[in-house]
């Protein structure tokens, strides 16, 4: 044989077998996306947000607290609740950290929930220091961010009984946490609600707090999952993993406290160290499959 006529040959065997090692690459990676896709809708799904009520899931998450030989945990994430509501209610996600008016108003249009865990979610009305506001009342006239049919709509109520101003609050709908932070440091919001760490950033940037919903005597915060979906067998046991790999990581947050994990709070709540450094100490209460 030529050299030719072999090298000919040669190229032609190494085409095909190349041809050939495609076609099974091709087969063994749609057998993959759909493994993976599989396991994404087996896997229990949780919305959650970059807000400090989400702390223990994200340690449960990072720290390896869930057991990955029972339940496939995977988190949701979201930066507005009602694109976690959305979520919920659509059913892409089995469970979620919410606030009880919003989770109330899911019931009432036929989503049914069951509440896991009260969170320790609170929110603070933070002013613009720009704008020069140290009291309710100087809230006559201006733009208040907060979100519809959640505990920062019924806290605005609150706020402008309290506060008596003599015109109008004008309640902006801003979802995203991290943009309505970014609203009150650009000066483009005269005051917001806003939930921790974000309120903390704010304060530490010298914007006065008008109003605490602590002192309101009531628990906002939840943690819900979807009625239909832990009513079945396998969903229920993945949910009692769930809850003790999140009662673990509540134990440990009120054990060591939020200060030993900053990181967790730079990675997912999108502030930085000196945020972090500055949180308040709180404590974590146990889920429960009640």
């Amino acid at each position: 044989m030529s050299v030719i006529k072999y090298i000919f040959f040669f190229s032609l065997v190494l085409f095909c077998a190349c041809g050939e090692s495609e076609e099974s690459q091709k087969m063994r990676t749609k057998a993959e996306r759909e493994k993976a896709a599989a396991a994404y809708r087996a896997a229990m799904k949780i919305g959650v947000m970059p807000t400090l009520d989400c702390l223990p899931i994200f340690l449960a998450q990072d720290h390896h607290l869930f057991d990955t030989t029972k339940v496939d945990i995977r988190l949701c994430f979201f930066n507005a609740q009602m694109d976690c509501d959305t979520a919920l209610v659509g059913g892409s996600v089995q469970g979620c950290v919410s606030d009880s008016i919003r989770t109330q108003r899911l019931i009432s249009k036929g989503t049914q929930l069951r509440y896991i865990a009260p969170t320790n979610t609170y929110w603070q009305l933070i002013s613009n220091k720009a704008a020069r506001i140290k009291e309710l009342s100087q809230l006559s006239d201006k733009m208040v961010a907060m979100t519809r049919y959640s505990a920062t709509d019924k806290l605005t109520d609150r706020a402008v009984e309290k506060g008596k101003p003599k015109y109008p609050v004008f309640r902006i709908q801003i979802n995203d946490v991290t943009l309505r932070l970014n609203m009150l440091i650009n000066n483009e919001m005269d005051a917001m609600w806003l939930p921790e760490p974000q309120a903390t950033a704010a304060r530490l940037k010298g914007n006065p707090v008008l109003m605490d919903s602590r002192k309101e005597n009531k628990n906002w915060g939840v943690l819900v999952f979807r009625t239909k979906d832990i009513l079945d067998a396998r969903r229920s046991q993945q949910l009692d993993e769930f809850i003790k790999g999140y009662n673990a990581a509540c134990d440990s947050i009120n054990k060591y406290g939020i200060k030993n994990y900053q990181d967790l709070v730079v990675k997912y709540m999108h502030v930085d160290q000196k945020t972090a450094e500055k949180l308040p100490q709180l404590k974590f209460q146990h889920a429960s499959n009640y």
